[in-house]
């Protein structure tokens, strides 16, 4: 299952290219976050391939930085003992999608493809600028903008994507005054009618493990961890 949840991640929310260096693969992000330029490990390594890993990414023009799954103990202690520092631990939550539908009420959430300009607006001004908005076009179909309304306007956008069955919710971003009202949750419904219509059985989002309300809405809603990860970056001087 392990593998099979970031092959996901990877499909639903992909880097400009990926190349491969020593037992590791390293992403070119080009500024759109940790996801898409972190490397991962997916063969046996040792010393100089982690070398040759932070000098490729290095080379990229991106500060090395490494995803480490539940399975990269041993990955792990050896970025410690060079001084790279954990940030951003990440909660994986997956649920089958009869589990996400519900009522959604009317003129509340609806998905659309393209995204419509006032969900790239919102996005934008809620942090996530052109560099991530790019990794939506480079994903796959099926794939679909949900545009949240909540008091006659336009006040939540949240991307989805299908792999193997599996639908994943990416860059869900509500406007400050207006969480707290359901919103989150009449898109997530939406989410789910939309990927049961394009054939997805599950469906799986990330969350940092700070983000306690957000934590306990997917646990409320019917979603259980199923697996999690960290990232180790290099210490800034």
């Amino acid at each position: 299952m392990t593998d099979q949840v970031f092959a996901v991640i990877d499909a639903t929310w992909p880097p400009v290219a990926c190349t491969e260096a020593g037992g590791f693969v390293i992403r070119e992000g080009k500024g759109g976050g940790s996801r898409v330029s972190a490397a991962s490990r997916f063969a046996p390594w040792d010393a100089c391939d982690l070398d040759a890993a932070i000098a490729a990414q290095r080379a990229l023009g991106q500060s090395p930085k490494f995803q480490i799954r539940p399975d990269d103990a041993e990955l792990d202690n050896a970025l410690a003992a060079r001084g790279f520092v954990v940030t951003d631990p990440t909660v994986v939550y997956d649920a089958p999608i009869g589990t996400l539908q519900g009522e959604v009420p009317p003129v509340t959430a609806f998905a659309h493809w393209p995204p419509l300009q006032i969900a790239r607006d919102l996005w934008t001004d809620l942090g996530i600028g052109p560099a991530r908005q790019a990794i939506m076009e480079r994903a796959t179909d099926p794939k679909c903008c949900i545009l949240g309304r909540k008091t006659d306007r336009a006040a939540g956008a949240m991307f989805v994507a299908i792999h193997d069955g599996i639908a994943m919710i990416h860059a869900l971003a509500i406007l400050p005054e207006m969480r707290r009202m359901g919103l989150a949750r009449a898109m997530i419904h939406e989410a789910a009618r939309w990927a049961a219509e394009n054939g997805a059985q599950r469906m799986m989002l990330v969350v940092t493990d700070a983000n306690d309300g957000a934590n306990a809405l997917y646990r409320v809603l019917g979603m259980e961890r199923r697996s999690g990860y960290h990232y180790r970056s290099e210490a800034t001087p």
